[in-house]
C-alpha cells in the first residue's frame, strides 16, 4: 500500500463497559454524580481563589489551573462514557477521537507539570521560607503557568500529528470507553514502533522529570521538617504540603497502576475501572481533599457562608 497518510476508518465504535446489565443504570447514576461533584467542586475552588484575597498565592493559583485541567478532563471523558453505558457503546468519529486524546494527554501532562510546580513552591515555602515572597514572586508564577499549558500541549500535539499520519484500514472497534494511545495504536496498519517510540521518549519530559522533580522537592521537603527541633514546628510545616502530597500520591499511584505495571491475565474491566480512578475519580477528589485539609480554604468557606446569611 503506497497511500500516504490514508484513513480509510472514519468512526470509532467504543465498547465502553460490556456485560453490565444489571448495574447499568447504578453505574450511569454513579458516573453523573461523579462527573456534577467534580465540576460543581472545582468551580468552587475557582471561585474562592477569585473572591478571597487571602487565597491570593502562588499556591492556589497552580490550583486554580488544576482545577481547569479536571474539568477539561472530565468533560472530555465523561460524557460519552455516559452515553456508551446506555447504549451499550459509542461512534465516535475519527477525527472526534482524535481530539478525545489530544485533550486527555494535554490534561494528563499539564498536571504533572502543575503538580511539579506546585512541589516547588511548597520546598520554597518551607526549605527557604526568608525568600520565599522574593523567589516565588507573580511573574515566575505566570511563567511556570505559562510553561505549563505550552509545553503540556505541544507534546501532545507531536503525538497526535504522528497517530493523524497512521493508516487505519482495518477494525474500528476499540474495548474501552475513551481513546487511548494504546488502543488507537492497535487499530493502526500501519508500522507503529516509531510512533511508540515517540511517545515513549515524549513520556520522559512529560510525566518522568516532573515526577523525578515532585520526589526529588519532596525529599529535600521532608528532611527539612525533620530537621525541625519542635513538634508543633514540624506538624505545622507538614500541614502546609500535606493535601498536595495526598493529591501527587493519588494522581501518579493511578498512572502507575494502569500504565506501569504489567496486565497480563489482567481482564479488560479491571483495567477499565483502574482508568476511571485516574479520569474521572481523581479529578473528583482534588478540589475535595483542598478543602478539607485546607485551613485558608475552610476559613474562605465559612466567612462565605456568614455573608450569604
Amino acid at each position: 500500500m503506497n497511500k500516504k497518510n490514508l484513513t480509510t476508518v472514519s468512526e470509532i465504535f467504543l465498547l465502553g463497559f460490556k456485560n453490565i446489565h444489571n448495574i447499568k443504570i447504578l453505574l450511569f447514576i454513579l458516573l453523573l454524580g461523579v462527573y456534577c461533584v467534580t465540576i460543581c467542586g472545582n468551580l468552587l475552588i475557582m471561585a474562592l481563589v477569585s473572591y478571597s484575597r487571602t487565597l491570593h498565592s502562588p499556591m492556589y493559583f497552580f490550583f486554580t489551573q488544576l482545577s481547569i485541567s479536571d474539568i477539561l478532563l472530565t468533560t472530555d471523558i465523561v460524557p460519552n462514557t455516559l452515553s456508551g453505558i446506555i447504549t451499550e457503546g459509542s461512534d465516535v468519529s475519527f477525527s472526534g477521537c482524535i481530539t478525545q486524546l489530544f485533550i486527555f494527554g494535554c490534561c494528563e501532562s499539564l498536571e504533572c507539570f502543575l503538580l511539579a510546580a506546585m512541589a516547588y513552591d511548597r520546598y520554597v515555602a518551607i526549605c527557604n521560607p526568608l525568600r520565599y515572597t522574593t523567589i516565588m514572586d507573580f511573574a515566575l508564577t505566570l511563567k511556570m503557568i505559562i510553561f505549563a499549558w505550552i509545553l503540556g500541549a505541544s507534546l501532545i500535539l507531536v503525538t497526535n500529528f504522528s497517530i493523524f499520519g497512521l493508516e487505519f484500514c482495518g477494525p474500528n472497534v476499540i474495548d474501552h470507553f475513551f481513546c487511548d494511545f494504546t488502543p488507537i495504536l492497535e487499530l493502526s496498519c500501519s508500522e507503529t514502533s516509531k510512533v511508540e517510540l515517540e511517545i515513549l521518549c515524549l513520556s520522559v519530559f512529560s510525566l518522568i522529570l516532573p515526577f523525578l522533580m515532585t520526589v526529588t522537592s519532596y525529599g529535600s521537603i521532608i528532611s527539612t521538617i525533620l530537621s525541625l527541633s519542635s513538634k508543633l514546628q514540624r506538624s505545622k510545616a507538614f500541614s502546609t504540603c500535606s493535601s498536595h502530597l495526598i493529591v501527587v500520591c493519588m494522581f501518579y499511584g493511578t498512572l502507575i497502576t494502569v500504565y506501569m505495571i504489567p496486565t497480563k491475565g489482567v481482564s479488560l474491566n479491571a483495567i477499565k475501572v483502574a482508568s476511571l480512578l485516574y479520569t474521572v475519580v481523581t479529578p473528583m477528589l482534588n478540589p475535595i481533599i483542598y478543602s478539607l485539609r485546607n485551613k485558608d480554604i475552610t476559613e474562605t468557606i465559612k466567612k462565605l457562608k456568614k455573608q450569604i446569611r
